[in-house]
């Protein structure tokens, strides 16, 4: 049996970060393991700029932000293991992996950081009536396929879903010769970053239809077309509103999953309003010693700030192999109130704090001219004026240590006031 002292589970952006800022203080026996035939992750499909901004101060490619990772892994000797798949995690922190090459393995681990990233939503989980004919995918599977395999995935497209990916492939998809018939998407607003919405549909003139879905698929062997219709306030279809949109291709952008099938075999406690795993401060779950973060706690917007959350559960993956992490049973909740779909972390030991305490969410509809109160035990510790908040934007508050340490506080609210609904009534 293999005896770690960390091991970093998923060698994307998020385990690359935690395993390199690990090893930066002083654990020097730490081990990635990647199902992957490469490193990098999701990264080396996204072959389009806009990465590094945060962190490096530079615009880079998915792979350009990678590489810079991987090299300095390697430069650290971190050790890793590819084209390896973990089968299970134990609460004792005991991890059985398997690959071609070692075959079946254990390995037992003073502390473990996951970091497995996240999945699509498939058409299973959207219920579209139709037949089943080739030229169904996935956003992520169709950018794999063209930017990786080398594959063009149709030649006249629509996408349901305006998530952030669903908006990029459409601009690829594009430049490489197909015509994006549109972009349907239930809700009444978008559901990916603005300046995606500029630079992949509006310089593109493809048409973004708000409050529409797709409501059979039409075609045998392949894709012939789909039916799109408005949908009422309820998400239902309004009879009356359907249109055929002749294509061959249905690209599918409707949400990600964070990837938490082993984190629920450890036990780890999950959160039903970000489908990841219940955290701390120091980005440790309810398991002691098993730490979790990017996509497998909660869907990011930007890779930075997967990064900068990644450091912190590799620092503190390795605090913990050095005793360095308090345990005081006095714990702040966090909650998350009116018009706030969740808050990272759900809890927090003051005592582990470093400088300010950061808290992460995401609002559940879109508002303008609001502002964003944060309250300790009832009273307001900040307000934060906001002209515009939308869901497909992650929110970033920070809050002083002074406001809140050695004061005993037992819980921490957000809410939205003010609220002004931007596209109520379309």
């Amino acid at each position: 049996m293999l005896n770690c002292d960390i091991v970093v589970i998923g060698g994307g952006p998020a385990g690359l970060a935690a395993a390199i800022e690990a090893k930066k203080y002083g654990i020097d026996d730490i081990l990635i393991i990647e199902r992957d035939k490469e490193l990098g992750g999701i990264l080396q499909q996204c072959i389009h700029n806009g990465f590094g901004l945060h962190v490096f101060k530079e615009e880079l490619t998915g792979p350009g932000y990678a590489e810079k990772f991987i090299n300095e892994l390697k430069g650290l000797n971190i050790e890793y293991k590819l084209d390896t798949m973990v089968l299970d995690i134990t609460e004792d922190k005991l991890i059985s992996a398997i690959n071609t090459k070692d075959g079946f393995m254990e390995m037992k681990s003073g502390a473990v950081v996951l970091a497995m990233g996240c999945r699509e939503k498939p058409r299973g989980a959207l219920s579209i009536p139709g037949t089943r004919p080739a030229g169904v995918f996935t956003a992520g599977t169709a950018q794999r396929f063209i930017n990786i395999e080398g594959y063009m995935v149709g030649k006249k497209v629509v996408i349901l879903g305006s998530g952030d990916i669903g908006l990029i492939i459409a601009r690829r998809l594009t430049l490489e010769g197909a015509e994006v018939k549109a972009v349907a998407e239930l809700m009444p607003y978008p559901g990916g970053l603005t300046r995606n919405i500029v630079q992949c549909l509006d310089d593109f003139d493809i048409p973004l239809l708000l409050s529409h879905t797709v409501v059979d698929i039409k075609g045998r062997d392949r894709v012939e077309g789909v039916i799109i219709a408005k949908v009422d306030d309820n998400k239902k279809p309004i009879p009356g509103t359907e249109k055929f949109y002749e294509c061959d291709t249905l690209l599918l952008s409707v949400g990600l999953i964070p990837e938490n099938e082993l984190s629920k075999s450890a036990g780890i406690e999950i959160d039903r309003g970000t489908n990841g795993p219940k955290i701390n401060e120091s980005m440790e779950t309810n398991i002691e010693g098993i730490f979790a973060c990017g996509n497998v706690v909660h869907v990011h917007d930007l890779v930075d700030f997967v990064t900068e959350e990644s450091r912190r559960a590799g620092k503190n993956a390795a605090k913990f192999i050095k005793n360095q992490l308090s345990k005081n049973d006095h714990v702040i909740n966090t909650e998350a109130k009116d018009g706030i779909r969740y808050i990272i972390p759900h809890e927090i030991r003051e005592e582990n704090l470093d400088k300010n305490l950061d808290l992460f969410m995401r609002v559940v509809d879109v508002y303008k001219d609001v502002k964003l109160v944060i309250k300790a035990d009832g009273e307001i510790v900040r307000e934060i004026n906001r002209k515009h908040l939308v869901p497909g934007k992650m929110e970033r508050v920070k809050i002083s240590i002074k406001d809140i340490k050695n004061k005993n506080i037992s819980n921490i609210t957000v809410e939205v006031q003010g609220k002004g609904k931007q596209y109520e009534g379309i």
